[in-house]
């Protein structure tokens, strides 16, 4: 990575630490006691795994050609980096099976009996032709996690390339403290194996968030800002608003319980 570019990424990491460190140390980790409590964060989370979709998807879109007939986009680099990402979030293999992240935190809502109606409802109401925000205000979704996805979409709607890569680079789910972790095997285990799937979903999401999708995503908004310091400001404002609007959803959510 060149010198200038690697220096905007530090220099991008070092302004978001102490949200970082925030986000770590929240006391909704500390909150869990039982099941309903699981299940009223899954409730609300899902909508940020569901939206975290659209961000990947408006980056494949930027830096890839999905036109016919098909061009060779600007981007050699970073529509690999992307389209690899695209394969591992949206068909991954589990158990043998191709399926999108989401689609398996769906299915982990239902083997945990958390209550999947306002985020069927969401996709419900888009596929009938409903805007995302029609959508979202008629899903009956957590008012928190409404919040979180209009953050998401309001970023997404800039149309700048390199601010939704930040976004979707720094927001995450890579940040899983052991405590949160412990919480779910112990319950698992008391349940004889209802939170397998739960389970998986974060073990994968810290294995390719660290060691394949996270270094991937650095290279992409290091190649979109390039010596562009305008881009890098406006990068790291997108990166801190998601981190915010993590921290406003774990804050809603530790509220709640």
């Amino acid at each position: 990575m060149p010198l200038q570019t690697a220096t905007g990424i530090a220099s991008l990491e070092q302004t978001l630490a102490p949200l970082y460190a925030r986000l770590a140390d929240h006391r909704l980790y500390r909150s869990f006691r039982t099941l309903e409590d699981l299940r009223l964060f899954m409730e609300s989370h899902v909508f940020a795994v569901w939206d975290f979709m659209s961000l990947l998807k408006t980056l494949q879109r930027g830096l890839t050609n999905l036109d016919v007939p098909w061009l060779p986009s600007a981007h050699p680099h970073t529509r690999r980096l992307v389209n690899e990402i695209v394969l591992g979030e949206e068909s991954d293999l589990y158990e043998g099976r191709a399926a999108s992240h989401f689609e398996l935190y769906l299915e982990a809502m239902q083997q945990a009996g958390a209550n999947t109606t306002p985020i069927e409802t969401l996709l419900t109401n888009l596929r009938n032709g409903d805007s995302w925000q029609q959508a979202l205000a008629n899903s009956g979704a957590p008012q928190a996690a409404q919040a979180f996805v209009a953050t998401t979409f309001r970023c997404i709607e800039r149309n700048q390339l390199h601010a939704t890569a930040a976004a979707f680079t720094f927001g995450r789910e890579d940040l899983i403290p052991d405590m949160f972790r412990g919480f779910i095997r112990d319950q698992d285990q008391q349940l004889q194996g209802k939170l397998a799937l739960f389970r998986w979903y974060l073990d994968r999401h810290i294995e390719v968030d660290g060691d394949e999708h996270g270094p991937m995503a650095l290279e992409m908004i290091a190649e979109l800002c390039g010596h562009d310091d305008l881009k890098w400001q406006q990068a790291t404002a997108a990166a801190v608003e998601a981190v915010e609007a993590r921290i406003a959803l774990w804050d809603a959510i530790a509220n709640s319980l």
